[in-house]
């Protein structure tokens, strides 16, 4: 019954969250609903894909300066929780998870997700391949689940925010979100943030928009699945994906362009009309340089303890720690 009521809410959230979206004078959907089962694979795609630089760049980082990582994010012989925001396949982070292990630091993984089927293909596959491992799988809400890890143990925290995951928002709204992942922790706890940097703008827009068009697929997978699960009659056919990128502001932006007039109808609610080359913003991908990076930590308070780059100094994990 429990498990049949939590459904219920997120389905709830779910509708609430796309109506309000798209029936905004500028229509919009939250990028973090991409992720249904389809949404993950069609991510771990793009992560492949020639283009899509971010990766590699810092799984080059995470696997050749995972000691230096290990000892910055330790800073003492503490047991501590290593908690994820966001962590996907934990293809990254299983580096660190392995050194650590083979070091015998004392500590809790605790992955947060969205996605329900993350958090359950983790906590299945991650102990076989790494024995020894304690892990706490937290589905849900980034904040509602770090405040839920809080309440499981007292140990120090150190928090993983990788992939670039904080410029999937504004950079108001990246303020805003850092000081409440600070107000969640306590003084001297540490963060490892992962942020891609401003480099030449033909690179940065390829890497969105793929000659495979599989960010086009997982754009239009959301279409998909507000279909599936909000009985919506979208015509996946009559909309096409659109990247842009402005080297001034560092914001890489992802759109679904409607192709014609039309009407969609979403659960039974009053239909929502679509005129010809009118826009659904779907994901922002911000870049950063390493001065405007400090200066959020330091703005929302957190010290900047370390940078770590690749070797081509287009992407950079960074240390912060909680003041």
């Amino acid at each position: 019954m429990h498990m049949n009521l939590l459904i219920s809410k997120e389905v709830n959230t779910f509708r609430k969250d796309v109506l309000q979206g798209l029936q905004s004078t500028s229509k919009h959907l939250e990028s973090k609903y991409f992720y249904d089962a389809t949404g993950d694979q069609l991510f771990r795609d793009i992560m492949n894909c020639p283009e899509y630089y971010l990766t590699n760049c810092e799984l080059e980082i995470l696997k050749t300066q995972t000691a230096q990582l290990a000892a910055a994010i330790k800073s003492s012989a503490e047991p501590f929780d290593l908690i994820e925001l966001g962590a996907g396949d934990a293809s990254k982070s299983i580096y660190l998870l392995r050194y650590l292990l083979a070091q015998n630091h004392a500590f809790t993984y605790m992955p947060i997700d969205i996605s329900g089927n993350v958090i359950a293909q983790l906590s299945n596959k991650l102990p076989a391949l790494l024995p020894g491992l304690l892990i706490n799988g937290l589905h849900g809400e980034y904040f509602e689940m770090l405040k839920k890890a809080t309440t499981l143990s007292s140990r120090r925290k150190v928090v993983l925010f990788l992939g670039s995951n904080i410029g999937n928002m504004p950079l108001t709204e990246a303020t805003i979100f850092c000081k409440a992942l600070r107000s969640h922790l306590s003084i001297h706890d540490r963060l490892l943030i992962g942020a891609d940097l401003k480099k030449d703008p033909k690179t940065i827009l390829a890497a969105y928009n793929d000659k495979a068009g599989i960010t086009k697929q997982f754009n239009l997978n959301l279409l998909k699945r507000i279909n599936r699960e909000l009985q919506a009659d979208f015509d996946c056919n009559q909309f096409d994906h659109y990247a842009c990128y402005d080297p001034e502001n560092g914001a890489c932006k992802s759109y679904l362009v409607s192709l014609q007039n039309q009407q969609i109808t979403i659960d039974g609610a009053a239909p929502i009309s679509f005129h010809k080359d009118e826009c659904i913003a779907m994901e922002i991908s911000q870049k950063f340089t390493v001065k405007q990076l400090d200066q959020l930590a330091l703005d929302t308070g957190f010290y900047p303890v370390n940078h770590f780059f690749d070797d081509k100094e287009w992407f950079m994990d960074s240390i912060w720690e909680a003041r």
